[in-house]
């Protein structure tokens, strides 16, 4: 391998994020240097699975590790409550115990869905974060937020749990088809725009180049905000940027558009909404739009103003008739703000027109 990054998250349970080229092939080494031993259940989805398990589970067996596989249809659909107690149902068949280890090996979903199941069989077990997504790596795989949607919302069930591992092996992105890339682009760009550390630079500069950089730099910025505030009192919040109106927007395609692609238009709406008031530095939006259109990422959608407010109501972030929205002040600093949901539609009605 070439040379590893480190990043320490200290947060209640505290643990490493390494970066390496060819980690991959060195879960099963890193694992062991953790601590971790027994039996390993690799779960993944039917699109990763073909890809990598095997070269995971021989890495596992190479260190001593008993090694099973579960394989779920790929998808957001899937992060559900069936596929949350299938997982359950099969770990308990297979006697997995509170020693052994949970090894999450794909995006999001992946990560979201096994650290659930990570935090509440047997009331919590060891799992390890293996994300092959530009958007897992550099966002959901650190933190120690796990969740699944339910019908009236997107992350409704969950729990914070962090993992004892997160491995990142930068080559996996060469099989990342061109979309999954924009995809987690946008949250690597609301990074850019939360907290800068020329982020955005970098971006429009050589992302190809300068990826890693990019990866290392979005890690620091959660670890430092988690650090600060694990579950999500406080400062937390601002990770949240462009997530009220990108989820609504997604449980209102009914998750047939991508998490990053909402995330993308939803940072875009509150940011031309809070520049239009004045509140927002000049020229901001137009920094953001660039980010956007350098990987086609979309700025609007087919759903109005209403339906965008009326779907926010259900998101997490909601209190009673008002919400948390993290509002753009200049590129690299947000603010989170309490709006009323009728205020809420005035500003996405600016947004979108």
């Amino acid at each position: 391998m070439v040379d590893m990054r480190k990043i320490r998250v200290n947060a209640s349970s505290e643990y490493d994020v390494l970066i390496s080229r060819g980690a991959i092939d060195n879960i099963g080494a890193f694992a062991a240097e953790t601590g971790l031993c027994g039996r390993a259940c690799v779960i993944s989805d039917s699109n990763v699975a073909p890809i990598y398990m095997e070269r995971v589970k021989a890495s596992l067996l190479k260190e001593g590790f008993s090694v099973t596989e579960y394989v779920f249809k790929a998808g957001e659909t899937s992060k559900n409550a069936q596929t949350f107690i299938d997982i359950l149902n099969f770990l308990a068949k297979a006697h997995l115990t509170r020693k052994d280890t949970l090894f999450a090996l794909g995006g999001g979903v992946t990560g979201d869905l096994t650290g659930f199941c990570a935090a509440t069989y047997m009331r919590g077990i060891n799992f390890v974060q293996i994300p092959t997504s530009l958007l897992a790596a550099v966002d959901s795989s650190v933190g120690g937020k796990t969740a699944i949607d339910l019908e009236y919302g997107k992350n409704l069930a969950g729990a914070f749990y962090q993992p004892r591992l997160v491995v990142f092996d930068p080559d996996v992105l060469q099989t990342l088809p061109a979309e999954f890339f924009a995809d987690g682009m946008a949250e690597v760009i609301k990074y850019a725009m939360i907290r800068g550390r020329g982020i955005d630079e970098l971006i429009l500069d050589n992302t190809e180049k300068n990826i890693e950089e990019i990866i290392s730099r979005c890690i620091e910025i959660k670890s430092e905000i988690v650090c600060e505030d694990e579950f999500e009192g406080g400062i937390r919040r601002i990770l949240n940027f462009g997530h009220t109106a990108g989820h609504a927007i997604e449980k209102a395609a009914e998750f047939t558009l991508s998490h990053g692609r909402c995330v993308a238009i939803g940072m875009y709406i509150v940011t031309k909404a809070w520049e239009k008031r004045g509140l927002c530095r000049e020229g901001t939006c137009d920094i953001l739009l660039k980010m956007l259109e350098k990987f086609s990422l979309p700025k609007s959608c087919d759903f109005s103003p209403t339906e965008l407010a009326e779907g926010a109501r259900a998101d997490k972030k909601a209190e009673a008739d008002a919400i948390n929205l993290v509002v753009p002040l200049s590129l690299g600093e947000c603010d989170v703000i309490k709006v009323g949901m009728n205020e809420l539609l005035d500003i996405f009605t600016e947004g979108m027109e």
